[in-house]
């Protein structure tokens, strides 16, 4: 029986699917993590074969111990995931240590942890990237910034999701940034890239060991994640019916540039909403982020929704059989649709479920972790039509 670490499995909720299909396909799942175990999920604990509880998963040691203990009573570790952006330099290390090699090791994370290094690979398979420079102090930034001209975007290259991103329209708040950096003690390397006018699209897959597709979707995010946080705004995105083809050719040449194999990725990319000097015409597909990890939060669900299938199912097949057989379809658009507390919004939520309650799939509060990006309160929708999406979404946000 193959053996499967599950780093911090509980987080987000959704991720005992996981642990269950990995169980289902008859490997032993053994999780890691510092939740108390009694704190979890039922479903979860009938997933997982043992768990392991440590202090805080920031104590590498502490990780490291536990890794010994399993492979003392369990024998050789298969397989070490978490599934989880935070934790993919974390993983990588346990992998390296403990002479894992089914997935990214140390030496491979710089290229897909640092937005500053995707870029040589997306030159590499002909995708235009947004010019950057790594910030050290006012006057080379704003030497930069005479190059691409007012607004930039500011965050750390070495980030995940929206945390400490800045967008910047004018020399006062380019000051301004830089005595918030000094007051806060801040020590993040930061990018500083041209702003890009589009909207988010991307690429999400699980790919085999040969670095083959056996499963492609993407979804679309209308409105800027960095605003959402920002401005404590109410959130927006959808998976898409059918995967543009561009798309599609441009998240496979990732998977060619970057070397990804057994993972389940997310792509990101910037489809232009106005022509680009340097960049594009309205419509075509820039390079923005590589996430070798699902999309976060209930997304791998809203896919499951969309396409009528089970990428739990598929992703845990590619582990143990390396193929799957999970059938998809029909397909829809799904809208995660995201209200923000504090708002007085015209239709309550009785109102959403008497008027959409044949197309709502699932509804309930965000887990606090991921409420930044995504809101307070979730309402997810399936919809043959993009029309209906758009009615949905507006009638979900509509305020007094």
């Amino acid at each position: 029986m193959k053996n499967f670490v599950f780093l911090s499995p509980n987080f987000p909720e959704n991720y005992w699917r996981f642990c269950r299909e990995l169980k289902n396909n008859g490997l032993r799942v053994l999780g890691i993590g510092d939740c108390p175990y009694e704190n979890l999920s039922q479903n979860l604990k009938d997933s997982l074969h043992e768990y392991y509880k440590v202090d805080n998963l920031e104590n590498y040691d502490a990780v490291y111990k536990a890794m010994g203990y399993f492979i003392h009573k369990y024998g050789r570790i298969d397989w070490l995931e978490s599934n989880n952006e935070y934790w993919l330099e974390r993983d990588a290390h346990l992998r390296t240590d403990f002479n894992i090699i089914t997935g990214l090791q140390v030496q491979d994370i710089p290229p897909i942890k640092y937005k500053s290094k995707m870029k040589s690979h997306y030159a590499e398979c002909g995708i235009p990237a947004a010019r950057y420079h790594l910030v050290q102090g006012y006057d080379d930034a704003k030497a930069f910034i005479d190059k691409v001209s007012y607004p930039v975007v500011v965050k750390p290259d070495n980030g995940v999701g929206a945390t400490n991103t800045y967008k910047i329209a004018n020399d006062d708040e380019l000051r301004h940034f830089f005595k918030e950096v000094q007051a806060t003690g801040d020590t993040h390397q930061y990018i500083m890239e041209e702003f890009v006018r589009a909207e988010v699209n991307s690429y999400d897959a699980i790919i085999n060991s040969q670095g083959e597709p056996i499963f492609e979707t993407g979804n679309v995010t209308p409105m800027s994640i960095m605003d959402i946080v920002n401005q404590n705004d109410n959130s927006v995105f959808y998976i898409v019916k059918e995967l543009p083809e561009d798309i599609r050719r441009a998240g496979r040449a990732c998977i060619k540039s970057f070397g990804v194999k057994s993972r389940f990725v997310h792509f990101e990319f910037f489809r232009l909403t106005e022509d680009m000097d340097g960049l594009g015409k309205k419509g075509d597909v820039i390079g923005l982020e590589v996430n070798l990890r699902p999309s976060g939060g209930v997304t791998p669900d809203m896919i499951n929704f969309a396409h009528s299938t089970d990428v739990y199912k598929i992703w845990a097949d590619m582990i143990a059989f390396d193929h799957s057989t999970k059938p998809t379809g029909p397909d829809y658009y799904c809208i995660f649709s995201g209200r923000r507390n504090g708002k007085n919004f015209r239709l309550t939520h009785q109102d959403l479920l008497n008027n959409y309650g044949y197309a709502i799939k699932m509804h309930g509060p965000v887990q606090e972790a991921l409420s930044g990006a995504m809101a307070n309160y979730m309402y997810l929708a399936n919809f043959s039509t993009k029309e209906e999406l758009d009615r949905f979404f507006a009638d979900s946000v509509a305020v007094w």
